[in-house]
């Protein structure tokens, strides 16, 4: 089960800090991402993290804005959004991967509940 929090209404130019907190399965194991889905639109990969943390990798309409990471320990995935956008407003959803740290939606084997971010200009 992955459980993610963090999501809220600011202005445009904050920061945001998401979480997402796994249960029930070994964590460290799994590749982790960030994915986010706009009312009316496709589901967007936003971020990704392999298990150990080593290799990130980001949509082009984050890039440098955006920070995934994680800690094994506490089972949790993080995405730290900076500058924030009126275009970044959506749903934001973590998932999981048995396989690669993919961008693919389709390639993940569990996924959360989402929250919503939402930024104002």
């Amino acid at each position: 089960q992955l459980q993610a929090s963090g999501g809220g209404l600011v202005q445009a130019g904050a920061s945001l800090s998401l979480s997402c907190v796994a249960s029930g399965r070994a964590f460290s194991n799994l590749a982790m991402g960030w994915f986010r889905q706009a009312p009316g639109k496709e589901r967007e990969f936003v971020a990704s993290i392999t298990t150990n943390g080593g290799t990130t990798f980001y949509g082009d309409s984050v890039k440098g804005r955006f920070t995934i990471s994680r800690d094994n320990s506490e089972k949790t995935v993080y995405l730290q959004m900076n500058s924030l956008k009126p275009e970044d407003t959506a749903i934001y959803y973590c998932a999981a991967s048995k396989g690669w740290a993919t961008r693919i939606p389709g390639a993940y084997d569990y996924w959360g509940r989402g929250t919503q971010v939402t930024v104002s200009s």
